[in-house]
């Protein structure tokens, strides 16, 4: 199988990247992983709410552009369904038997996805009503990825 994860902003922090890397590193032996990075959009100091918006259609092109046509995509939103990790371990497992190869989750920027990335999503998944930093919800579903593959081959893998 393979896992895109596109994502709005680089991560700064040394502990960030230290943990995609070994996330990556373990999944290595389960799917192919690739990590794409797009830039943020420059946000006006006093944004008016037209700003955000043409925040939010500017990464959302971008995003759009990096989404194969046969693409899955599961895009993370607050608004969508929640699921457990089994359950998120069965939607993949689910996916690969019914040959969907290319699987895509979008992480959008700090103001959101926009109405078109939202509306290519095959999918809607939240992980929680909580909002979470950018950076770290790129770690946690990669952990759950990670833990996906090892609940659907049975393996052992802390609780």
């Amino acid at each position: 199988m393979n896992i895109t994860i596109v994502c709005i902003g680089k991560l700064k922090e040394k502990y960030w990247r230290d943990a995609v890397s070994e996330y990556s590193k373990r999944l290595g032996s389960y799917c192919s992983l690739r990590i794409c990075e797009l830039k943020e959009s420059r946000l006006a100091a006093n944004p008016s709410a037209a700003d955000e918006e043409a925040v939010k259609e500017a990464e959302g092109k971008d995003i759009l552009e990096h989404i194969g046509r046969n693409d899955f995509v599961i895009t993370l939103e607050v608004k969508g369904k929640r699921l457990t990790s089994e359950a998120l371990a069965e939607k993949i497992e689910t996916l690969g038997l019914e040959g969907r190869s290319d699987v895509t989750f979008v992480i959008g920027g700090s103001l959101g996805l926009s109405r078109a990335v939202s509306d290519r999503g095959d999918y809607k998944l939240s992980f929680s009503d909580m909002t979470f930093p950018h950076q770290m919800m790129r770690v946690i579903l990669l952990e759950q990825i990670y833990r996906s593959f090892k609940i659907i081959r049975h393996e052992p893998y802390h609780k």
